[in-house]
Protein backbone atom coordinates (compact mmCIF):
# COMPACT_ATOMS: atom_id res chain seq x y z
CA UNK A 1 0.00 0.00 0.00
CA UNK A 2 3.01 2.10 0.21
CA UNK A 3 1.51 4.19 3.13
CA UNK A 4 3.33 6.08 5.88
CA UNK A 5 2.53 8.00 9.48
CA UNK A 6 3.59 11.02 7.46
CA UNK A 7 2.04 10.79 4.40
CA UNK A 8 -1.32 9.73 6.05
CA UNK A 9 -1.09 12.74 8.28
CA UNK A 10 -0.35 14.99 5.06
CA UNK A 11 -2.83 13.66 3.21
CA UNK A 12 -5.45 14.23 6.11
CA UNK A 13 -5.54 18.38 5.70
CA UNK A 14 -8.54 18.09 3.29
CA UNK A 15 -11.70 20.78 3.06
CA UNK A 16 -14.24 18.14 4.15
CA UNK A 17 -17.08 21.10 5.94
CA UNK A 18 -20.26 20.71 3.46
CA UNK A 19 -22.91 22.51 3.74
CA UNK A 20 -24.59 20.67 7.45
CA UNK A 21 -20.60 18.97 7.87
CA UNK A 22 -19.61 15.97 10.01
CA UNK A 23 -20.47 15.37 13.84
CA UNK A 24 -18.67 12.45 14.60
CA UNK A 25 -16.52 12.75 18.27
CA UNK A 26 -16.22 15.41 20.86
CA UNK A 27 -13.41 16.01 23.18
CA UNK A 28 -13.09 13.75 26.15
CA UNK A 29 -12.53 16.07 28.71
CA UNK A 30 -15.90 18.24 29.79
CA UNK A 31 -13.60 21.13 30.68
CA UNK A 32 -12.66 21.74 27.16
CA UNK A 33 -16.34 21.26 26.08
CA UNK A 34 -17.35 24.05 28.95
CA UNK A 35 -14.59 26.55 27.68
CA UNK A 36 -15.64 26.53 23.76
CA UNK A 37 -19.41 26.64 24.83
CA UNK A 38 -18.41 29.84 27.06
CA UNK A 39 -16.14 31.35 24.85
CA UNK A 40 -18.88 31.00 21.75
CA UNK A 41 -21.56 32.11 24.09
CA UNK A 42 -19.61 35.20 24.95
CA UNK A 43 -19.07 35.82 21.14
CA UNK A 44 -22.37 35.31 19.98
CA UNK A 45 -23.39 37.93 22.92
CA UNK A 46 -20.69 40.40 21.53
CA UNK A 47 -18.03 39.98 23.86
CA UNK A 48 -14.63 39.60 22.62
CA UNK A 49 -11.67 37.99 23.88
CA UNK A 50 -8.25 36.80 22.75
CA UNK A 51 -9.70 33.74 20.36
CA UNK A 52 -6.52 33.07 18.29
CA UNK A 53 -5.05 32.35 21.50
CA UNK A 54 -7.65 30.18 22.97
CA UNK A 55 -8.15 27.96 19.27
CA UNK A 56 -4.14 27.86 19.63
CA UNK A 57 -4.54 26.84 23.25
CA UNK A 58 -7.46 24.41 22.13
CA UNK A 59 -5.46 22.57 18.83
CA UNK A 60 -2.46 22.32 21.10
CA UNK A 61 -4.95 20.11 24.15
CA UNK A 62 -6.85 17.75 21.44
CA UNK A 63 -3.56 17.66 18.77
CA UNK A 64 -1.74 15.88 21.91
CA UNK A 65 -4.86 13.07 22.44
CA UNK A 66 -5.11 9.86 21.14
CA UNK A 67 -7.66 8.15 19.07
CA UNK A 68 -10.40 9.25 17.02
CA UNK A 69 -10.74 12.81 18.20
CA UNK A 70 -8.76 14.67 15.59
CA UNK A 71 -11.96 14.27 13.34
CA UNK A 72 -14.50 15.13 16.12
CA UNK A 73 -12.34 18.28 17.53
CA UNK A 74 -12.65 19.73 13.92
CA UNK A 75 -16.60 19.40 14.78
CA UNK A 76 -16.98 22.85 15.62
CA UNK A 77 -15.53 24.49 12.10
CA UNK A 78 -17.89 22.18 10.44
CA UNK A 79 -20.61 24.43 11.22
CA UNK A 80 -21.00 27.30 8.78
CA UNK A 81 -22.05 30.51 10.79
CA UNK A 82 -21.42 28.74 14.21
CA UNK A 83 -17.76 29.36 15.11
CA UNK A 84 -15.66 32.47 15.34
CA UNK A 85 -13.22 32.33 12.11
CA UNK A 86 -10.40 32.17 14.46
CA UNK A 87 -11.36 28.42 15.71
CA UNK A 88 -12.02 27.35 12.22
CA UNK A 89 -9.05 28.12 11.20
CA UNK A 90 -6.97 26.36 14.03
CA UNK A 91 -9.09 23.28 14.34
CA UNK A 92 -8.99 22.68 10.09
CA UNK A 93 -5.09 21.92 10.58
CA UNK A 94 -5.65 19.48 13.24
CA UNK A 95 -3.80 16.51 12.20
CA UNK A 96 -4.16 12.86 13.10
CA UNK A 97 -1.51 12.69 15.63
CA UNK A 98 -2.13 9.48 17.71
CA UNK A 99 0.87 7.79 18.69
CA UNK A 100 1.76 4.64 17.23
CA UNK A 101 1.08 1.61 19.78
CA UNK A 102 4.89 -0.51 20.62
CA UNK A 103 6.14 -3.68 19.81
CA UNK A 104 5.21 -5.18 22.87
CA UNK A 105 1.88 -3.80 23.12
CA UNK A 106 1.53 -4.70 19.67
CA UNK A 107 1.93 -8.28 20.36
CA UNK A 108 0.13 -8.55 23.55
CA UNK A 109 -3.42 -6.62 20.89
CA UNK A 110 -2.33 -10.01 18.49
CA UNK A 111 -2.31 -12.09 20.90
CA UNK A 112 -5.64 -10.89 21.79
CA UNK A 113 -7.14 -11.14 17.95
CA UNK A 114 -5.39 -14.43 16.88
CA UNK A 115 -4.17 -16.31 19.95
CA UNK A 116 -1.12 -16.84 21.60
CA UNK A 117 0.63 -18.88 18.77
CA UNK A 118 -0.04 -15.47 16.40
CA UNK A 119 3.02 -15.46 14.71
CA UNK A 120 2.18 -18.54 12.96
CA UNK A 121 0.32 -16.68 10.73
CA UNK A 122 3.04 -14.90 9.10
CA UNK A 123 6.11 -15.78 7.47
CA UNK A 124 6.83 -11.88 8.50
CA UNK A 125 5.37 -9.39 10.31
CA UNK A 126 7.19 -5.45 10.36
CA UNK A 127 7.38 -4.00 14.06
CA UNK A 128 7.29 -0.78 12.97
CA UNK A 129 3.69 0.73 11.89
CA UNK A 130 3.51 2.03 8.37
CA UNK A 131 0.46 4.19 9.06
CA UNK A 132 -1.38 5.81 12.39
CA UNK A 133 -5.10 6.32 11.59
CA UNK A 134 -7.99 7.61 14.16
CA UNK A 135 -8.50 3.87 15.16
CA UNK A 136 -6.03 2.16 14.71
CA UNK A 137 -2.08 1.46 12.75
CA UNK A 138 -1.58 -0.33 10.20
CA UNK A 139 1.79 -3.09 10.11
CA UNK A 140 3.04 -4.76 7.59
CA UNK A 141 3.21 -8.34 6.59
CA UNK A 142 4.21 -11.68 4.81
CA UNK A 143 2.04 -14.68 4.72
CA UNK A 144 3.26 -18.09 5.15
CA UNK A 145 2.54 -18.27 0.97
CA UNK A 146 4.33 -14.94 0.34
CA UNK A 147 1.07 -12.66 -0.13
CA UNK A 148 1.82 -9.24 1.43
CA UNK A 149 -0.63 -7.77 3.71
CA UNK A 150 -1.63 -5.04 5.38
CA UNK A 151 -2.63 -5.46 9.19
CA UNK A 152 -4.88 -2.44 10.51
CA UNK A 153 -5.07 -3.10 13.92
CA UNK A 154 -7.44 -1.17 16.43
CA UNK A 155 -6.11 0.57 19.33
CA UNK A 156 -7.54 -0.53 22.47
CA UNK A 157 -10.68 0.35 24.54
CA UNK A 158 -11.87 2.40 21.17
CA UNK A 159 -15.60 1.57 22.48
CA UNK A 160 -15.81 2.94 25.74
CA UNK A 161 -13.64 6.24 24.32
CA UNK A 162 -16.35 6.73 21.71
CA UNK A 163 -18.49 6.27 23.79
CA UNK A 164 -17.19 8.60 26.62
CA UNK A 165 -16.45 11.57 23.22
CA UNK A 166 -19.98 11.26 22.21
CA UNK A 167 -21.47 11.98 25.58
CA UNK A 168 -19.45 15.23 25.24
CA UNK A 169 -20.12 15.61 21.71
CA UNK A 170 -24.49 15.79 22.43
CA UNK A 171 -23.70 17.93 25.53
CA UNK A 172 -21.65 20.47 23.04
CA UNK A 173 -24.25 20.23 20.11
CA UNK A 174 -26.98 20.67 22.49
CA UNK A 175 -25.43 24.36 23.72
CA UNK A 176 -24.97 25.44 19.92
CA UNK A 177 -28.75 24.37 18.95
CA UNK A 178 -29.79 26.81 21.75
CA UNK A 179 -27.32 29.40 20.44
CA UNK A 180 -28.44 28.95 17.18
CA UNK A 181 -31.56 26.86 16.09
CA UNK A 182 -30.66 27.27 12.23
CA UNK A 183 -30.09 23.44 11.72
CA UNK A 184 -31.26 21.13 14.21
CA UNK A 185 -28.80 18.26 14.29
CA UNK A 186 -31.14 15.42 15.90
CA UNK A 187 -31.29 12.83 12.89
CA UNK A 188 -27.59 13.66 11.71
CA UNK A 189 -26.04 12.96 14.79
CA UNK A 190 -28.04 9.52 15.42
CA UNK A 191 -26.43 9.08 11.68
CA UNK A 192 -22.80 9.61 12.77
CA UNK A 193 -23.01 7.53 15.60
CA UNK A 194 -24.28 4.94 13.64
CA UNK A 195 -22.04 5.17 11.57
CA UNK A 196 -19.11 5.29 13.83
CA UNK A 197 -20.10 2.59 15.89
CA UNK A 198 -20.08 0.52 12.11
CA UNK A 199 -16.45 1.48 11.68
CA UNK A 200 -15.35 -0.12 15.04
CA UNK A 201 -16.53 -3.39 13.69
CA UNK A 202 -13.69 -4.89 11.16
CA UNK A 203 -15.66 -7.78 10.38
CA UNK A 204 -18.16 -5.48 8.55
CA UNK A 205 -15.67 -3.49 6.78
CA UNK A 206 -14.25 -6.97 5.54
CA UNK A 207 -17.48 -7.38 4.15
CA UNK A 208 -17.75 -4.13 2.80
CA UNK A 209 -14.43 -4.09 1.00
CA UNK A 210 -16.12 -7.46 -0.86
CA UNK A 211 -19.24 -5.52 -1.40
CA UNK A 212 -16.82 -2.99 -3.22
CA UNK A 213 -15.02 -5.84 -5.18
CA UNK A 214 -18.15 -6.76 -6.94
CA UNK A 215 -19.68 -3.03 -7.26
CA UNK A 216 -16.44 -1.96 -9.18
CA UNK A 217 -15.12 -5.00 -10.86
CA UNK A 218 -15.71 -3.67 -14.38
CA UNK A 219 -13.44 -0.41 -13.80
CA UNK A 220 -9.85 -1.37 -14.57
CA UNK A 221 -8.57 1.81 -13.32
CA UNK A 222 -9.22 0.91 -10.04
CA UNK A 223 -8.36 -1.49 -7.54
CA UNK A 224 -9.97 -2.94 -3.85
CA UNK A 225 -7.82 -4.69 -2.15
CA UNK A 226 -9.31 -8.23 -0.61
CA UNK A 227 -9.89 -8.90 3.07
CA UNK A 228 -7.90 -12.11 4.08
CA UNK A 229 -10.93 -13.47 6.02
CA UNK A 230 -9.36 -16.44 7.75
CA UNK A 231 -7.80 -13.52 9.79
CA UNK A 232 -9.69 -10.81 10.38
CA UNK A 233 -11.57 -10.49 13.60
CA UNK A 234 -13.59 -7.23 14.93
CA UNK A 235 -10.49 -5.57 15.97
CA UNK A 236 -8.17 -6.62 13.05
CA UNK A 237 -8.29 -6.25 9.52
CA UNK A 238 -5.70 -8.34 7.02
CA UNK A 239 -6.13 -7.19 3.82
CA UNK A 240 -3.86 -7.46 0.60
CA UNK A 241 -1.21 -4.98 0.45
CA UNK A 242 -1.63 -3.14 -2.62
CA UNK A 243 1.40 -0.62 -3.93
CA UNK A 244 0.41 3.19 -4.60
CA UNK A 245 1.84 6.33 -3.94
CA UNK A 246 -0.19 9.47 -1.85
CA UNK A 247 -1.73 11.92 -4.16
CA UNK A 248 0.40 14.37 -3.10
CA UNK A 249 3.58 12.92 -3.67
CA UNK A 250 2.44 12.29 -7.05
CA UNK A 251 1.98 15.99 -7.85
CA UNK A 252 4.78 16.42 -6.49
CA UNK A 253 5.97 14.89 -9.79
CA UNK A 254 4.19 17.61 -11.57
CA UNK A 255 1.94 15.12 -13.58
CA UNK A 256 0.22 15.94 -17.18
CA UNK A 257 -3.31 17.30 -17.20
CA UNK A 258 -4.28 14.25 -18.74
CA UNK A 259 -2.63 12.10 -16.10
CA UNK A 260 -4.65 14.20 -13.91
CA UNK A 261 -7.56 13.98 -15.98
CA UNK A 262 -7.04 9.92 -15.40
CA UNK A 263 -6.81 10.22 -11.65
CA UNK A 264 -10.18 12.34 -11.22
CA UNK A 265 -11.89 9.73 -13.73
CA UNK A 266 -11.00 6.64 -11.39
CA UNK A 267 -11.78 8.49 -8.38
CA UNK A 268 -15.54 10.12 -9.81
CA UNK A 269 -15.95 6.29 -10.76
CA UNK A 270 -14.85 5.01 -7.48
CA UNK A 271 -16.90 7.22 -5.17
CA UNK A 272 -20.51 7.49 -7.94
CA UNK A 273 -20.38 3.98 -9.80
CA UNK A 274 -21.77 2.37 -6.52
CA UNK A 275 -24.00 5.24 -5.65
CA UNK A 276 -26.02 5.73 -8.83
CA UNK A 277 -25.86 1.14 -9.87
CA UNK A 278 -26.20 -0.50 -5.70
CA UNK A 279 -27.64 2.78 -3.63
CA UNK A 280 -23.59 2.59 -1.50
CA UNK A 281 -21.47 5.38 -0.84
CA UNK A 282 -18.15 5.60 0.85
CA UNK A 283 -18.46 8.51 3.18
CA UNK A 284 -14.90 9.79 3.53
CA UNK A 285 -13.14 11.01 0.44
CA UNK A 286 -9.76 12.33 1.70
CA UNK A 287 -6.66 11.80 0.26
CA UNK A 288 -5.77 9.43 3.31
CA UNK A 289 -7.98 6.94 1.94
CA UNK A 290 -6.70 6.32 -2.13
CA UNK A 291 -3.06 5.68 -3.48
CA UNK A 292 -2.40 6.36 -6.72
CA UNK A 293 -0.89 3.18 -8.95
CA UNK A 294 1.85 3.86 -12.21
CA UNK A 295 -0.82 3.99 -14.63
CA UNK A 296 -2.75 6.99 -12.52
CA UNK A 297 -5.47 4.48 -12.11
CA UNK A 298 -6.51 4.38 -7.79
CA UNK A 299 -6.64 2.25 -4.94
CA UNK A 300 -9.20 3.00 -3.08
CA UNK A 301 -8.40 2.12 0.68
CA UNK A 302 -10.80 1.99 4.25
CA UNK A 303 -13.91 1.22 3.98
CA UNK A 304 -15.09 1.88 7.34
CA UNK A 305 -17.42 4.97 6.93
CA UNK A 306 -19.99 3.21 4.39
CA UNK A 307 -23.75 3.79 3.70
CA UNK A 308 -26.34 2.17 2.24
CA UNK A 309 -29.37 4.08 1.12
CA UNK A 310 -32.56 2.82 -0.28
CA UNK A 311 -33.59 2.93 -3.68
CA UNK A 312 -36.00 6.07 -3.14
CA UNK A 313 -33.21 8.03 -1.73
CA UNK A 314 -31.12 7.94 -5.01
CA UNK A 315 -34.08 8.26 -6.58
CA UNK A 316 -34.31 11.74 -4.80
CA UNK A 317 -30.74 12.18 -6.25
CA UNK A 318 -31.67 12.00 -9.60
CA UNK A 319 -34.70 13.58 -9.70
CA UNK A 320 -33.20 17.09 -7.64
CA UNK A 321 -30.22 16.83 -10.82
CA UNK A 322 -33.33 16.58 -13.24
CA UNK A 323 -35.08 19.86 -11.54
CA UNK A 324 -31.83 22.07 -11.23
CA UNK A 325 -31.06 21.51 -14.90
CA UNK A 326 -35.09 22.03 -15.56
CA UNK A 327 -35.34 24.78 -13.07
CA UNK A 328 -38.60 22.53 -11.62
CA UNK A 329 -39.24 23.73 -8.16
CA UNK A 330 -42.16 20.56 -7.75
CA UNK A 331 -39.66 18.37 -8.49
CA UNK A 332 -37.11 20.31 -6.43
CA UNK A 333 -39.34 19.87 -3.72
CA UNK A 334 -40.24 15.89 -4.04
CA UNK A 335 -37.03 15.13 -4.30
CA UNK A 336 -36.03 16.61 -1.01
CA UNK A 337 -39.10 15.14 0.53
CA UNK A 338 -37.62 11.68 -1.28
CA UNK A 339 -34.43 11.95 0.90
CA UNK A 340 -36.79 12.95 4.08
CA UNK A 341 -37.10 16.39 4.43
CA UNK A 342 -39.62 17.42 6.52
CA UNK A 343 -41.99 20.74 6.30
CA UNK A 344 -40.56 22.57 3.84
CA UNK A 345 -41.58 25.87 2.42
CA UNK A 346 -41.02 27.00 -1.34
CA UNK A 347 -38.44 29.67 0.23
CA UNK A 348 -36.53 27.05 2.21
CA UNK A 349 -36.55 25.11 -1.14
CA UNK A 350 -35.12 27.81 -2.78
CA UNK A 351 -32.33 28.12 -0.63
CA UNK A 352 -31.65 24.72 -0.80
CA UNK A 353 -31.24 24.67 -4.51
CA UNK A 354 -28.55 27.49 -4.15
CA UNK A 355 -26.70 24.62 -2.60
CA UNK A 356 -27.70 22.13 -4.97
CA UNK A 357 -26.69 24.01 -7.91
CA UNK A 358 -23.30 24.59 -6.42
CA UNK A 359 -23.31 20.52 -6.21
CA UNK A 360 -24.66 19.58 -9.17
CA UNK A 361 -23.11 22.60 -11.41
CA UNK A 362 -20.49 20.22 -13.19
CA UNK A 363 -22.72 17.88 -13.78
CA UNK A 364 -25.03 20.04 -16.12
CA UNK A 365 -22.18 21.65 -18.07
CA UNK A 366 -21.60 19.67 -21.17
CA UNK A 367 -18.11 20.33 -21.96
CA UNK A 368 -14.38 19.98 -20.76
CA UNK A 369 -13.87 21.94 -17.44
CA UNK A 370 -12.40 22.18 -14.39
CA UNK A 371 -14.84 21.27 -11.18
CA UNK A 372 -14.66 24.93 -10.16
CA UNK A 373 -14.20 27.46 -12.20
CA UNK A 374 -13.88 30.51 -10.45
CA UNK A 375 -10.34 30.72 -8.98
CA UNK A 376 -11.34 32.06 -5.47
CA UNK A 377 -10.53 28.88 -3.06
CA UNK A 378 -13.39 30.47 -0.51
CA UNK A 379 -15.51 30.05 -3.03
CA UNK A 380 -17.79 27.04 -1.37
CA UNK A 381 -17.29 28.19 1.79
CA UNK A 382 -18.82 31.35 0.30
CA UNK A 383 -22.00 29.58 -0.84
CA UNK A 384 -21.98 27.83 2.15
CA UNK A 385 -22.65 30.88 4.35
CA UNK A 386 -25.10 31.92 1.81
CA UNK A 387 -26.60 29.37 2.20
CA UNK A 388 -26.84 29.21 5.73
CA UNK A 389 -28.16 32.78 6.15
CA UNK A 390 -31.10 32.13 3.79
CA UNK A 391 -31.93 28.66 6.36
CA UNK A 392 -31.60 31.36 8.86
CA UNK A 393 -33.97 33.67 7.48
CA UNK A 394 -36.55 31.18 6.29
CA UNK A 395 -36.93 29.55 9.91
CA UNK A 396 -34.32 26.88 9.54
CA UNK A 397 -34.42 23.44 8.53
CA UNK A 398 -33.45 19.65 9.94
CA UNK A 399 -31.76 17.40 7.77
CA UNK A 400 -32.28 13.82 7.09
CA UNK A 401 -29.95 11.85 8.48
CA UNK A 402 -29.04 10.10 5.13
CA UNK A 403 -28.02 13.24 3.80
CA UNK A 404 -25.15 14.39 5.66
CA UNK A 405 -22.39 11.66 3.94
CA UNK A 406 -23.80 12.34 0.53
CA UNK A 407 -23.01 16.04 1.30
CA UNK A 408 -19.55 15.31 2.57
CA UNK A 409 -18.58 13.07 -0.36
CA UNK A 410 -19.68 15.26 -2.64
CA UNK A 411 -17.57 18.58 -1.13
CA UNK A 412 -14.86 16.11 0.06
CA UNK A 413 -14.22 14.75 -3.36
CA UNK A 414 -14.04 18.12 -5.34
CA UNK A 415 -11.41 19.30 -2.95
CA UNK A 416 -9.74 16.70 -4.14
CA UNK A 417 -10.46 17.09 -7.73
CA UNK A 418 -9.32 20.79 -7.25
CA UNK A 419 -5.93 19.47 -5.86
CA UNK A 420 -5.80 17.73 -8.98
CA UNK A 421 -6.74 20.41 -11.24
CA UNK A 422 -8.75 17.91 -13.39
CA UNK A 423 -10.35 18.72 -16.49
CA UNK A 424 -12.26 16.27 -17.66
CA UNK A 425 -16.27 16.16 -18.79
CA UNK A 426 -18.21 15.97 -15.43
CA UNK A 427 -21.60 15.67 -17.17
CA UNK A 428 -20.75 12.79 -19.72
CA UNK A 429 -19.28 11.07 -16.65
CA UNK A 430 -22.45 11.03 -14.62
CA UNK A 431 -24.66 10.10 -18.01
CA UNK A 432 -21.78 7.32 -17.98
CA UNK A 433 -23.22 6.12 -14.46
CA UNK A 434 -26.57 7.25 -13.77
CA UNK A 435 -27.62 7.58 -17.75
CA UNK A 436 -30.00 4.69 -17.57
CA UNK A 437 -30.81 4.93 -14.04
CA UNK A 438 -34.00 3.19 -12.76
CA UNK A 439 -35.22 2.65 -8.82
CA UNK A 440 -36.95 -0.65 -9.29
CA UNK A 441 -33.37 -2.19 -10.94
CA UNK A 442 -30.95 -0.42 -8.43
CA UNK A 443 -32.99 -2.23 -5.47
CA UNK A 444 -32.76 -5.35 -7.20
CA UNK A 445 -29.07 -5.12 -8.22
CA UNK A 446 -28.17 -3.89 -4.23
CA UNK A 447 -30.32 -6.53 -2.62
CA UNK A 448 -27.93 -9.23 -4.36
CA UNK A 449 -25.00 -7.35 -4.14
CA UNK A 450 -25.33 -7.26 -0.22
CA UNK A 451 -26.62 -11.02 -0.42
CA UNK A 452 -23.29 -12.29 -2.13
CA UNK A 453 -21.02 -9.77 0.03
CA UNK A 454 -22.17 -10.92 2.92
CA UNK A 455 -22.84 -7.63 4.34
CA UNK A 456 -24.47 -6.69 7.60
CA UNK A 457 -27.83 -4.44 7.72
CA UNK A 458 -26.76 -0.88 9.23
CA UNK A 459 -27.07 0.05 12.21
CA UNK A 460 -30.17 2.35 12.56
CA UNK A 461 -31.47 1.01 9.08
CA UNK A 462 -34.82 2.01 7.94
CA UNK A 463 -34.76 0.89 4.42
Amino acid sequence: MNWSVSDVADERNIDNTGLFGEFRRMVRTSGTVGGIAARIAGHKMGFRSNQSIHAEDLKSVLGGLKGPLMKGAQLLSTIPGALPEEYAKELAQLQANAPPMGWNFVRRRMSAELGPNWERNFRSFNREASAAASLGQVHRAVLPDGREVACKLQYPDMKSTVESDLKQFRMAVSLFYRLDSTICQDDVLEELQDRLYEELDYLREAANMRLYHLMLSEFEDITIPRPVDALCTQRLLTMEWVNGRGIQQVLDTNPTQEERNRMARALFRAWYAPLYRYGVIHGDPHMGNFTVRDDYGINLLDFGAIRIFPSRFVQGIIDLHRAIETDDEDLAMHAYEAWGFVNLSRDTVRVLNEWARFIYGPLLDDRERFIQEDNDPQYGRAVAERVYNGLKRTGGVQPPREFVLVDRSAVGLGSVFLRLKAKVNWHELFQELAGDFNEAALARRQAEALRTARVPAPLGSRN
